[in-house]
């Protein structure tokens, strides 16, 4: 079953997550066949379903989490929902388009995808991707990755590897998968918003809770010094897979979305 390790920072998420490219949700739309719904799994605080609704009819945007939910961004043509990635909830066949935005990872991947089987018209598209470690300037990648890899790393849940490897490796994906262009988010922070979004990391939650301490305030001060004043450019590659059903359906179409 779908994992929930955000609602106790829902607010901050919803703060201090990125967003994704415009470019990303052009490219999904112009591969569907169809635009009249898509299904945001694990939506968050609809970071990718507001984008989405821009070029879909109707979007029904699920997460595990309540909270999360409550903090959604509404939209007239997104229906929010708390729904588990594995019972959305969804008619059969009704959806051009499934996405799951950094979060396949915390999925039963198997009733998951029979989920998506269920869910998708003849023709869609299903595309899930997730951002890899943020980079600045060299000196600030080598205290965040030595953050990344030391300071949190006993404290990774172990789906995150599907993260490091990129959503590739063994991690299963039964689609017959689509070349896709490289994507990548591109924002302008001060020290303050980069340190409050590394607060929303699952292993930082976790750090937090099993030791009674916060490991972000020691950060900062190690990158202080670097950072200085200002504000930097900070870039997340996008590591993206796409692909069409490869498998048999499970019952036959009969509802709309």
């Amino acid at each position: 079953m779908s994992q929930d390790h955000f609602s106790g920072v829902a607010a901050d998420y919803a703060r201090f997550r990125p967003g994704y490219p415009a470019a990303l949700f052009d490219w999904l739309a112009a591969r569907t066949p169809g635009h009249d719904c898509a299904w945001d799994c694990g939506c968050g605080n609809g970071q990718a379903s507001v984008p989405l609704a821009e070029r879909y009819q109707r979007v029904v945007a699920t997460d595990a989490s309540a909270r999360q939910i409550e903090l959604a961004q509404p939209q007239p043509n997104i229906e929010y929902r708390v729904a588990s990635a594995e019972a959305s909830g969804l008619p059969d066949h009704s959806a051009d388009l499934v996405t799951v935005a950094q979060a396949l990872h915390w999925f039963d991947f198997d009733r998951f995808y029979a989920e998506v089987g269920r869910v998708l018209k003849p023709g869609g598209l299903f595309a899930a991707w997730t951002y890899q470690l943020l980079r600045a300037e060299p000196a600030i990648n080598e205290v965040l990755a030595d953050f990344y890899a030391n300071t949190l790393g006993p404290y990774w849940p172990p789906e995150r590897r599907w993260v490091d490897l990129a959503y590739g490796g063994d991690m299963p994906f039964p689609f017959r998968g689509i070349t896709t262009p490289a994507f990548e988010i591109r924002l302008t922070w001060s020290l303050e918003d980069m340190l409050a979004y590394l607060g929303t990391w699952s292993a930082t939650t976790r750090y937090r809770r099993t030791r009674g301490d916060d490991p972000i305030p020691v950060l900062g001060e190690r990158l202080a010094p670097i950072w200085q004043t200002g504000t930097r450019e900070i870039v997340w590659p996008i590591a993206l897979r796409a692909g069409h059903l490869q498998f048999p359906r499970l019952r036959p179409a009969r509802l709309a979305c």
